[in-house]
């Protein structure tokens, strides 16, 4: 079917200027605040605004451009992260008494400043007090090198952390005899690399933005860029001008999906813009079960790819035939939804000469995220969507750099390339670092922590993060934490987990933004565009030093006697290597400016029906719904709750009321339908139970699909058993059956 573009009074969403009437962030309004919390600081603010690389989403600025659109791009994400490279220093007193400075929120703890200066905690002392960085690396170096190198790992965040961080944290673990280093991409998108890898060949996005400009659909499934990459709604703007169709396949009705305001574009910011067409509202888990059936239905009627699908895939005659072994009844009332519904979906990609499919957590922080996105490649691959201008398949970034985590190998599953480790793999690049390599898998995220629990860790480093809300069940987060002797956590800002009591060591080292590390660094965009950063200065704080040069100390530390094989004099030291040990970014080595950028793997991967597999082509990989899905619901006051974010950025909460809903950080999100049912009005005090906790919350009365709840995360992670994860990324599964009672 031809695309028919759309007119100002098509896509138009209310006739009340700047949606003054609608419940809807007030951009400018905001931002005028955001200049008034900067105003100490405005000119670095706007260096870092106009010189840098955006440290919010990984949609990939440069300054305030990109490569995909004319025009200013500036965010509110980006602007409420602002602050966080403009504040001053904190008073590093506070931080004598620990349990004082507990007390704090999050929040309050990232408003009272900076760190600047090293600081430790021994057993029994009250707090931290400041230390050299001669007496800090001599400490841990005769510390660490006693350890088993087996029992030590490290952790590396995606806050604005760039490539050449990744690449030396991977590299120098390597050097101290262990695989044991991940990054916080286990977390959210590990199924999406598995799902891929195992059906394309690849693990990252295979288009570029431009692609929404030369679709006839873009789905997004279980995942809201209004909230999360902001920018996105710019590109949505033009798409849909041009007659692309969004369609959205969610557990709630995302407002800021439906309808939104773009303070850049005039006609968005005055009258709004009608953002989508059509919603599928599925269960909570229910999103393999609709991809399988949307799969039969277009096999039944012909309506895949026939030719595309006998010469450039495999797999798709034990694809059908799993696919006739599950009645579509059964997927029906898995997914939650009508038989005319998957008809009139798999009606949409029929439609859809070119499509793109876009996720997000939604889909991946399950048990069975992996699968889930296997379903939605093999779906893809039945329309031919990889590969061609105005196709793809997206998962894409919610934080800036992440991206380049695994594929500098910063990974406990992959070396640098993303290559499987193996024993002839490790053999290899020994022989290009100079140094042995281990062989053996290392420990992910989850393990490192559960293994810390049983008290099998003896130093962990952890580069930014919070598990104690990042991760479900913080209280057996905590005690696993207490158990660790040395425990090293290196940020810009106080974190509740430097505060847990130490079993006998804790360090704090105080890093640089990216803005601020020495000979600038680079990113890597959702659409794999590597993108250089410059150093700014005029913002160095104390004693604060860049990542990759205390990475550097630490090897140093512990191993001096092979240390030249790993030195590296400057930031383009770091990128020449990088070049050499990963063949797809070749180029990054050349970025030293402002501006200087290149798209690794072209605008499109997987181009010409050329797949990264052992064959060539694509494989169908035959996934089954898991059964707990199915008999979920059923007993009375028992429903299924999903985490969800509201006015925040990870797990930094920027403020308790979220614009694009109306909600508040206690608000759970409950149908008309259910809350009738158990006689419960909107802000009604209730707790919900689940196997792990409770948590006092209030009704919200949402959209959201009958049998299932919706809460802000971090604050019900609470109720989120620990150790259940995705067998194939590793990732927690973020949902919890849960009880409803009155307060």
């Amino acid at each position: 079917m031809a695309r028919q573009s759309r007119s100002f009074f098509d896509l138009a969403y209310s006739w009340v200027p700047f949606g003054l009437t609608e419940k809807k962030p007030r951009h400018f309004r905001e931002m005028f605040k955001i200049i008034w919390r900067n105003r100490d600081n405005l000119g670095y603010a706007w260096k870092v605004l106009h010189r840098g690389v955006c440290d919010g989403c990984a949609l990939g600025t440069s300054g305030l451009s990109d490569w995909t659109i004319d025009g200013t791009h500036l965010c509110l994400v980006r602007l409420n992260l602002l602050r966080l490279n403009t504040m001053p220093a904190l008073n590093h007193e506070l931080l004598e008494d620990a349990a004082e400075f507990r007390k704090n929120t999050s929040k309050e703890m990232r408003d009272l400043g900076r760190l600047a200066y090293p600081l430790r905690r021994r057993k029994g002392e009250k707090g931290f007090s400041r230390v050299t960085w001669e007496d800090l690396w001599a400490d841990v170096g005769a510390r660490w090198r006693k350890f088993d190198p087996n029992r030590t790992s490290m952790f590396v965040t995606s806050r604005g952390v760039t490539n050449e961080v990744y690449y030396t944290a991977q590299k120098v673990m390597r050097y101290l005899g262990t695989n044991n280093v991940d990054n916080s991409a286990r977390l959210c998108h590990s199924p999406s690399t598995s799902g891929l890898k195992t059906t394309i060949g690849v693990a990252a996005t295979t288009c570029s933005y431009r692609d929404f400009y030369e679709t006839d659909l873009i789905v997004f499934f279980g995942s809201n860029p209004a909230n999360d990459q902001p920018v996105t709604m710019k590109y949505l703007v033009e798409a849909r001008k041009k007659g692309a169709r969004v369609v959205l396949v969610n557990a709630f009705r995302e407002p800021g999906m439906e309808r939104y305001w773009v303070p850049s574009n005039l006609d968005s910011a005055l009258f709004g813009t009608k953002m989508s067409d059509r919603l599928f509202m599925v269960k909570i888990g229910g999103d393999m079960a609709f991809l399988n059936a949307t799969a039969k239905v277009l096999i039944e009627k012909g309506w895949h790819k026939q030719e595309f699908v006998e010469n450039a895939t495999t797999g798709f005659a034990e694809f059908k035939r799993t696919l006739d072994q599950q009645p579509m009844d059964t997927l029906l009332q898995q997914c939650g939804l009508k038989l005319e519904d998957v008809e009139a979906f798999a009606q949409e990609l029929a439609n859809a000469e070119r499509g793109i499919f876009v996720w997000s957590m939604g889909i991946t922080q399950h048990h069975h995220g992996a699968d889930t996105v296997r379903a939605l490649v093999n779906l893809g691959l039945l329309r031919e969507y990889v590969g061609r201008p105005g196709t793809g398949l997206m998962p894409i970034r919610g934080h800036s750099g992440v991206q380049g985590g695994a594929e500098m190998g910063a990974y406990s599953t992959v070396f640098p390339g993303g290559v499987p480790i193996s024993t002839p793999d490790a053999e290899h690049f020994s022989k290009l670092w100079g140094f042995t390599v281990p062989d053996t898998v290392g420990l992910t995220t989850v393990d490192t922590l559960e293994s810390a629990f049983r008290g099998e860790i003896d130093a962990f480093y952890c580069i930014g993060g919070n598990f104690l809300e990042t991760m479900p069940d913080p209280d057996h987060i905590e005690a696993a934490l207490k158990k660790i002797p040395l425990r090293i956590h290196s940020d810009i800002v106080v974190t509740n987990q430097m505060l847990v009591e130490p079993a006998d060591t804790v360090y704090i080292l105080p890093t640089r933004t990216r803005y601020e590390q020495r000979d600038g660094g680079t990113e890597t965009s959702t659409e794999r565009r590597v993108i250089y950063s410059p150093y700014i200065p005029g913002h160095d704080l104390g004693e604060s030093r860049s990542e990759w040069e205390m990475l550097l100390d630490l090897a140093k530390a512990v191993k001096p006697e092979h240390y030249d094989r790993i030195h590296f004099e400057n930031g383009a030291a770091i990128r020449a290597d990088i070049e050499r040990a990963v063949p797809s970014y070749a180029g990054i080595s050349k970025l030293s400016k402002q501006g200087d950028q290149f798209q690794w793997g072209g605008p499109h991967l997987c181009a010409n029906r050329k797949f990264k597999t052992d064959d060539g082509k694509a494989h169908f990989q035959p996934v089954t719904p898991p059964a707990r899905v199915a008999t979920r619901n059923r007993k009375e006051n028992s429903f299924v709750l999903a985490t969800r974010r509201g006015k925040q950025f990870n797990s930094m909460i920027q403020s308790d009321y979220y614009a694009l809903t109306g909600a508040e950080r206690d608000h759970i999100f409950i149908s008309p339908d259910d809350a009738a049912k158990l006689g419960l009005h909107g802000n009604e005090p209730i707790v919900l139970t689940s196997t792990t906790g409770s948590y006092k919350g209030r009704a919200f009365l949402a959209d959201v699909t009958p049998g299932t709840l919706q809460g802000h995360w971090p604050e019900v992670n609470v109720l989120i058993p620990n150790g259940i994860v995705d067998p194939f990324g590793g990732v927690p599964d973020y949902n919890a059956e849960v009880s409803i009672a009155r307060a």
